[in-house]
């Protein structure tokens, strides 16, 4: 369900009644708002489906099988209910039974594993506008960082990978031993942030774990629908808001477009926020 940008109201983007921007700082998800993990899995699932799935295994339907996780395996790893290794296995053993491949014990999965992470990493790329915003939000003074579901070191590889060492991670799955939608999470980040939630912007591809949740935990949520569903489910003039579960929040097509939204320009943003922010980190 969407509703029309202007009923949208100031509270929901954090611009105010003169067109001035409150949001003093900004937090990212990393995978596939940073960093384009879709395509990494689909270059890992490519060796993944010629060397251990049947000959009619297509590699768009082995990708949209794996990303889909149908039984919701790495949720319930950011839950805290299984390790990020049991939560792997299960989600290659499922993919196996659905695609012809062979049910793996630990030990074949391990093999298996060497060669899905080696196509996985070779696979990391950042989004084209991912440096643009983030030279917007330097520019004008708003300090961010990262948030993420992963682990906290396994990001910051990613994230220098892909030329995106300037991003500071903050939080990942591991530092509370759970992850998002959990609103502690989220406060967490602005914490070491050095901002205030009110005043504190999420960025996310996932509509409800994402900017839907961030929304709930008084943050300014925004959903980065890069895979155009908005568009799908409402023809080719979108509403610039979503509602999920009854939260409302601003839908965003690109990080060009959110930078632009939040008015990414120096007017104002707090010195003491940055500097407070790289305290945190030091």
């Amino acid at each position: 369900m969407t509703k029309p940008a202007q009923q949208s109201g100031n509270a929901l983007t954090g611009i105010q009644s003169n067109g001035v921007s409150s949001v003093k700082a900004v937090l990212f998800d990393v995978d596939d708002t940073l960093v384009d993990t879709k395509g990494a899995f689909r270059h890992a699932l490519s060796t993944v489906t010629t060397e251990y799935l049947s000959a009619d295994a297509g590699l768009d339907d082995v990708a949209m099988f794996f990303r889909a996780d149908r039984g919701g395996f790495y949720r319930a790893h950011t839950r805290g209910e299984m390790d990020h290794r049991e939560q792997r296995m299960r989600r290659a053993n499922d993919l196996h039974a659905e695609f012809g491949g062979a049910t793996m014990n630990d030990d074949a999965y391990d093999a298996w594993d060497v060669v899905f992470e080696q196509g996985f990493r070779d696979g990391w790329r950042a989004f084209d506008d991912a440096v643009a915003c983030l030279d917007a939000l330097e520019a004008a003074g708003i300090p961010y960082g990262a948030l993420s579901n992963a682990r906290f070191d396994y990001q910051v590889e990613k994230l220098v990978a892909v030329g995106l060492e300037r991003v500071p991670m903050l939080v990942g799955v591991d530092t509370l031993g759970f992850g998002k939608p959990d609103q502690r999470v989220f406060a967490l980040a602005a914490q070491r942030l050095g901002s205030a939630g009110s005043e504190t912007a999420y960025v996310g591809d996932e509509l409800d774990i994402d900017a839907a949740a961030a929304t709930s935990a008084g943050l300014l949520g925004y959903w980065l629908d890069r895979a155009g569903v908005a568009e799908a489910n409402a023809g080719p003039h979108p509403d610039s808001t979503t509602t999920h579960e009854g939260v409302e929040v601003p839908r965003i097509a690109t990080l060009h477009e959110f930078s632009a939204r939040i008015g990414a320009h120096p007017n104002g943003a707090s010195a003491a926020v940055m500097d407070r922010a790289q305290n945190t980190l030091k």
